[in-house]
């Protein structure tokens, strides 16, 4: 399904309405990384609002393609954070969008890029399974730039050079921003165990996740076990939409103590809201959730809340509003721009006022030891 925002061209928006109805690393960052004072504080809830400064509108609008990941707007996660990150350049460059979102099985993701590509200058992929299909699609639309987020979009195997000069990777160093969370955990557990769940495991993004995590808990406390569980592996990606599923490993984590679990697992993540809501009312003693990629606090339902010590921040807004920010400038480059604390691409939430001062100093400190290089924060478990 593709939504039109903005003045597009006649022939553009009858192609689009056609569609809709019709629809069923370890890369090395560039130098063109956004500078660190064009990003809001990692403690700071990552609201649109928050995002790098304004510049000047361009003299001419440009149009920008933002194809969403299987849940589109609404998924209180991934996708709402890109959406937000395109909705403050509306404001601020005066572009016009159209959004697009797979089908459930993302078998028309080629299709929903060329739709796109026809009537954008630029286009941006929300997620690495458009890796293949934007390879292909860019070649054959060379005057349209493409950015892809969670894929590095660098061939590896011949000498991790960009795809072409038209296609950038916008990537993360979740393992960061999932070490604080860790450190979090660690500080608010009183049982000395504390759970992971990750939506999908066995192709090495969810893992950096999980090893930053891990490492963050053991910083504070070696003693601390932590369980990790996925929901499911590779190639099947329903784990990242399995409320269900989510919440009943959730619960079975609770059972075994942990009083702190922390989900990288998208939209399954609410699962893991409610086991901590009825886990804590059936108990008489608060059991907490992490929320992952927004500040989920915000975006989980309002019954929640109270229940959601922390969530790491994966600055998506950040990127694909600096994405379009390039684009606007005329200086898009091709290649890999990786995001990490030292320019606020990851981070932590505070919303809710659950951690202490004296937590969020610890937290700081840490955040200051893997800036400087003193700690290095590992990707795999």
């Amino acid at each position: 399904m593709i939504k039109t925002k903005g003045l597009l061209a006649a022939g553009l928006a009858a192609a689009l309405v056609l569609a809709a109805c019709g629809g069923d690393d370890d890369a090395a960052p560039t130098t063109d990384a956004p500078a660190a004072t064009d990003a809001p504080a990692a403690t700071d809830a990552p609201a649109a609002t928050d995002a790098p400064a304004a510049t000047d509108a361009p003299a001419e609008s440009i149009n920008v393609g933002l194809t969403f990941d299987i849940g589109g707007r609404g998924d209180q996660s991934f996708n709402d954070s890109a959406a937000a990150g395109i909705d403050r350049a509306v404001i601020d460059f005066g572009i016009s969008f159209t959004d697009a979102e797979p089908n459930a099985d993302g078998s028309n993701r080629a299709e929903l890029l060329q739709l796109q590509a026809d009537g954008s200058d630029l286009v941006v992929a929300v997620g690495f399974l458009f890796e293949g299909d934007v390879v292909s699609v860019a070649a054959d639309n060379t005057d349209t730039n493409f950015a892809v987020i969670d894929s590095a979009m660098l061939d590896f195997d011949n000498g991790a050079v960009p795809y072409a000069d038209n296609i950038a990777g916008l990537t993360f160093a979740e393992e960061q921003g999932s070490f604080l969370v860790g450190v979090a955990a660690a500080l608010n557990s009183e049982s000395n165990t504390i759970g992971f769940i990750g939506g999908v495991g066995g192709f090495g993004l969810i893992e950096k996740f999980e090893a930053g995590f891990t490492a963050g808990v053991n910083a504070v406390n070696p003693d601390i076990t932590v369980i990790p569980q996925y929901i499911t592996m590779a190639p099947d990606f329903d784990g990242f939409f399995s409320a269900d599923r989510a919440k009943e490993i959730a619960l079975a984590m609770f059972d075994q103590g942990a009083d702190v679990v922390y989900h990288a697992a998208g939209g399954s993540g609410a699962g893991l809201f409610e086991a901590a809501k009825e886990r804590s009312e059936e108990s008489g003693t608060k059991v907490w959730a992490i929320g992952v990629d927004s500040d989920q606090y915000f975006t989980a339902s309002e019954d929640v809340r109270e229940y959601i010590l922390t969530s790491m921040l994966k600055r998506v807004d950040v990127a694909v509003y600096e994405a379009i920010k390039s684009q606007t400038a005329g200086s898009f480059t091709a290649g890999n721009v990786v995001y990490d604390l030292s320019v606020d691409g990851v981070g932590y939430s505070t919303s809710g006022d659950f951690l202490s001062a004296d937590q969020i100093a610890q937290m700081e400190d840490y955040k200051a030891q893997i800036v400087a290089g003193t700690i290095t924060v590992p990707t795999a478990p």
